[in-house]
């Protein structure tokens, strides 16, 4: 009888191994986790097994592990290290597939995106300033300003074309360049977190890589995402409007994200590659509904550098591709198909 009931035991433990994780319309399970220095939540419906959102996660650390240009080790700080020498670093099929992203979109916006920004970038040092003020504001004094005579020199060798690349092998020609993957890194990895997902049968939940969101499907109900876009500089995260989403990436880039204050005047972090400053174009975020992750983050980026005008160009140039741009005076202006193609609200006070 005890063996009996062994077994008994055994085959039940043995079915709920196997259909913890079976299709479910009413399940759903939900996970958060630190990388690329922001919290980065994963929702999946259908399903009650984290091995899901675990297998992403050891993707994001992966993919970190490549591109961020911080890590020594990575592939990126490889060419980094390796700038001016002549000689090739060979690169992964992601690495290299993410370097001609950011290329296409060197071409794309002339010049406007460009990922060889790095040094300026890091001369600017926006997220550890931001991080360490202290007033409400963000004001800080004169001295964290780089000085003119750098940016320029640090301007001299922002040019995406000092890539060259053969095969899987990948050199930068000026010794001064510098890779940074940053403006696109983090639509390309929630990119190939959906594919995952979508080889293991997922249809249904939400990748929120630190305000990249990704939506796989529509709800087990068959309805849309409805996803918020930030008002600019809201401390609570406050929404000025939101989209009605179905398998489509919204990404946003915005002034709000990290910036100091002087005198009042603001300074952000995205930096205008012709001028080597922040862009001043009277913009405060540009949100881009898309079918890949990484066209939202190469796009966000690019519509903001162009401006209201030109920006708003490229997108209605390009298929199954909206955008939301809100000025400094909070006003919203939006691509042709929001509100026709994609469902949209704007939010009163």
């Amino acid at each position: 009888m005890k063996r009996k009931l062994s077994i008994l035991i055994c085959c039940m433990m043995l079915f709920t191994a196997i259909c913890g994780g079976c299709s479910n319309p009413n399940a759903s399970v939900s996970k958060s986790g630190f990388y690329f220095d922001t919290i980065i939540k994963i929702t999946l419906y259908g399903t009650n097994s984290e091995q899901y959102i675990d297998d992403c996660f050891e993707l994001a650390h992966k993919y970190e592990n490549l591109f961020s240009n911080t890590i020594d080790s990575s592939e990126v700080s490889q060419i980094n290290s390796n700038a001016g020498s002549g000689s090739y670093v060979t690169v992964s099929d992601e690495t290299l597939e993410l370097i001609k992203e950011g290329i296409l979109y060197g071409d794309v916006s002339n010049g406007a995106f460009d990922i060889t920004i790095g040094k300026l970038s890091d001369l600017w040092d926006f997220s550890d300033i931001a991080e360490n003020l202290t007033s409400e504001d963000n004001e800080t004094d004169a001295s964290v300003l780089p000085s003119d005579a750098d940016i320029q020199s640090d301007l001299a060798h922002v040019n995406y074309k000092n890539i060259v690349i053969d095969g899987n092998q990948v050199m930068l020609t000026d010794p001064d360049s510098e890779l940074d993957l940053g403006g696109i890194a983090k639509g390309y990895i929630a990119d190939r977190m959906k594919e995952y997902l979508n080889s293991k049968g997922i249809t249904s939940g939400i990748i929120n890589l630190g305000g990249n969101v990704l939506t796989i499907g529509e709800k087990s109900t068959g309805a849309a995402y409805k996803v918020g876009i930030q008002k600019p500089f809201a401390k609570d995260g406050t929404s000025i409007a939101t989209v009605d989403v179905k398998d489509k990436s919204v990404v946003s880039s915005g002034v709000y994200e990290r910036y100091y204050k002087i005198d009042g005047k603001l300074y952000h972090h995205i930096l205008d590659p012709k001028t080597g400053y922040p862009c001043d174009n009277n913009l405060y975020e540009v949100t881009i509904i898309s079918d890949r992750s990484v066209d939202g983050d190469g796009l966000s980026t690019t519509c903001f550098a162009l401006g209201l005008d030109a920006g708003m160009q490229l997108i209605e140039s390009m298929p199954d591709t909206e955008a939301i741009f809100i000025t400094d005076d909070y006003q919203i202006h939006t691509s042709s198909g929001i509100g026709k193609d994609i469902p949209f609200t704007e939010l009163s006070e």
